[in-house]
Formats: structure tokens, sequence, C-alpha cells
């Protein structure tokens, strides 16, 4: 077994509970078989069987994306363009990129996906997850998820995204398909199933009846929650044990209490509400309040068409109140426990190798420098990447 010692490390942020709260200066980091083998001041690192000088640069742990759609075909420009000169967002273009997902190839979708995770891991984002959602019929959403499987860590059912045209006049047929003909052939490629509860999606008794489908098919359970105005998102995810609601945009006392009160994460994607000109969630109450938070792209065609985790905690830092510490730790540790992970995100002893090389002394550069490629380097499962 190879041991790699990482040293020269300006400012190395572990984030693991038994360590300092805060991030160790002049530092290193021994890799053993994949794994973060020792972490501490640079002046007592163990021998090794290679040594990387990263030159006085800050580590942090690779990042957890814990919502992305990226099984996809087309793009939606035009769209943004429209929202940029005063159309309000609606989820009704889903559609649009439903159609060309449809009659792309499994190669096309295939490439696709391994641009944006390839963009994705050169930015630091070393554990993502994938949502199915750009085919609702049988066969589409087990090939999007079939593929995602190949490339990401954490694969979602998403059969209920919104309602395919096909079904615009049949909505109870549809959810009959999501959560029977659909899911039987969907399950065994997925880690978690998750419903668009929403206006213009699926209201609460249909959300009720997938989940619960869902779950009793062996699925975990996440949400899209409370984007588009106040809902029963965020209470049907809590309900449920759900492992996170996602997006969190509107959210009053009851919800925020529910939130604290439990093991669901929520979710924030600032990337959506800087991409759609919406009001962006209140991160502070949510923290204030103690629920675990986490930030997220939600990598998409039409509401969000970044991958950029460090644009996503800037927005998160400037628009959302975060301080760059919280805004870290939710990109990292809040995203695994997300995805219900407890080997990513972090870099105690023990977890999965996976860190980014900052060309900053400081992870608060991400912040700091919003829109500058500072990561230099990449680790996942302790070896360099790209």
């Amino acid at each position: 077994m190879t041991t790699t010692l990482l040293t020269g490390i300006a400012e190395l942020t572990t984030h693991a509970e038994a360590d300092t709260p805060g991030p160790l200066a002049d530092a290193a980091l021994v890799i053993a078989d994949g794994r973060v083998a020792w972490t501490g001041p640079a002046a007592q690192a163990p021998d090794a069987d290679e040594r990387v000088d990263l030159g006085g640069r800050a580590v942090i742990p690779g990042f957890v994306d814990s919502h992305a759609h990226l099984v996809f075909a087309g793009d939606r420009a035009q769209e943004f363009a429209a929202r940029m000169t005063g159309t309000p967002y609606s989820a009704g273009g889903i559609r649009t990129t439903v159609a060309a997902t449809r009659a792309a190839s499994d190669d096309a979708l295939r490439a696709n996906l391994r641009r944006l995770t390839e963009e994705m891991l050169r930015q630091g984002t070393t554990t993502v997850e994938c949502k199915s959602g750009y085919g609702l019929t049988v066969e589409h959403e087990a090939r999007a998820l079939r593929l995602a499987r190949e490339q990401v860590e954490a694969v979602t059912y998403l059969g209920a995204h919104v309602v395919p045209a096909e079904y615009q006049d049949r909505p109870a047929e549809y959810v009959d398909l999501v959560k029977g003909p659909m899911l039987d052939a969907c399950a065994p490629y997925a880690d978690f199933a998750d419903v668009f509860c929403e206006r213009g999606a699926f209201d609460a008794e249909q959300t009720r009846e997938i989940l619960t489908a869902a779950r009793a098919k062996g699925l975990d359970l996440r949400l899209h929650a409370n984007q588009l105005g106040n809902g029963p998102g965020v209470q049907l995810a809590v309900e449920f044990g759900a492992a996170s609601a996602d997006h969190c945009t509107f959210l009053d006392e009851k919800d925020i209490e529910a939130l604290a009160g439990s093991q669901t994460v929520a979710t924030l994607l600032p990337g959506v509400e800087f991409s759609t000109r919406s009001p962006y969630p209140d991160a502070r109450r949510l923290l204030d309040a103690g629920a675990t938070v986490a930030i997220a792209t939600d990598c998409n065609p039409g509401s969000c068409y970044t991958n950029s985790m460090p644009f996503c905690i800037a927005v998160a830092v400037r628009d959302m109140h975060m301080s760059p510490a919280e805004a870290l730790w939710a990109a990292t540790v809040g995203g695994a426990e997300a995805l219900r992970r407890d080997d990513v995100g972090h870099l105690g002893v023990g977890a999965r190798a996976d860190l980014a090389v900052l060309d900053a002394p400081s992870f608060i550069h991400l912040a700091y420098r919003p829109g500058v490629p500072l990561v230099h380097r990449v680790w996942k499962n302790g070896t360099p990447a790209g």
C-alpha cells in the first residue's frame, strides 16, 4: 500500500468533529489506500512513500453536490434570455427538455453527462447526485437512471417531475404510472425517489401516494419543496423522514421549526434564484433555528445551468447571509448529510480522500474572489483527478 504525504498546506479544513473547530494552519495530510490516514501540523507529519508539496495553498474537502439534473439533451438559453427581460419563471419549460431528451441517443446523453461531471470535478466537486425527470415514460426514466448510475455516486428517481403533455388531461393516470410500472422499472437503478411537490406539478395527495410507494419499494426519499411559494412540501418531507427538502425558498415558522426538529436537511440552491431572479431562501433563519443546511447547484438546462459549487458558495455568502465557513460546511458536510453519507464531505481520518487544493491561502477566497477559477488540483478516492 502506497502512502502519500500532502504538505505545504497553508490552511487545512477537515470538518472532522474530533479536530479543532477551525482550519489548521501549516498542515499536512496523509493518504493511504484511498482514505485519509492522518492530518495534523506539517512539523509532525509521519514518513510516507510519496511527498507532494502544495506550495502554501489551502486544502478543503471535495464538494458534495446533492442536487443536480444532468441527464438531458438540448438547452433553454432562449428561455433564460426571456427571463432576464421580464418573463417570470415557471416549471412549464421542463417539457421542452423532455422532448429533446426523449429524442436523444444513449451516446448523446452519456456524452453530455460526462461533460458536465468532468466540469464539476475540475471545480472541486467529488460527489454528485443526479436525478432523472426528463424522460417521463417508463423506458426513458429507466434509461436516464441507468446512464446516471454509470457516472455519479447517488441516483434519484424523479418520474414525478411534471405531468407530461400526453397525460395533461389525465394526471391521476400519470401518478398511477409513476408509483407503479415506472417505479418498478426504475427502482433497481436508484438510491432515492423525489417528487416536485409544487403548484403546476404534484399536490400533497399525489406526493404522498408516490412517496409511500417509493418507500415500500426500498428507496430513500427526498423532495422538491417550497420553491415557487408556500406549500406542503417541507412538512411532507419531514413527515416521511426524507433525507432532504430541496429549494426551501418560501418557508413559514412552522416549516423552519419542522426542519430544525428533524433529520431532514434543508438543501438550498442559490444558483436557481440567481438564474430566475427569484427571492433567495433565508439561510440565516434556518441556521439560527438549528436546521441542517446544505448547498447544491441544481444544475439543469432550465432554471439553473451552472454546476459550479464555488459560484454557489459565493452567492450564498453574498445574498443568503451565510458566513464563508457556514457556506463551505453546507457545500461539503451538509451535502453529505443530504445523501446519508458519512465518508465524504470531510477529511477526518478514515474518510474518503476526496479533496480540493485551492490557488489561495484560505477557503474564504471562494467567496472573496467570486468567479475566479481557484481550484488548482483535485484528489478523488486518493488519486489525483483530471
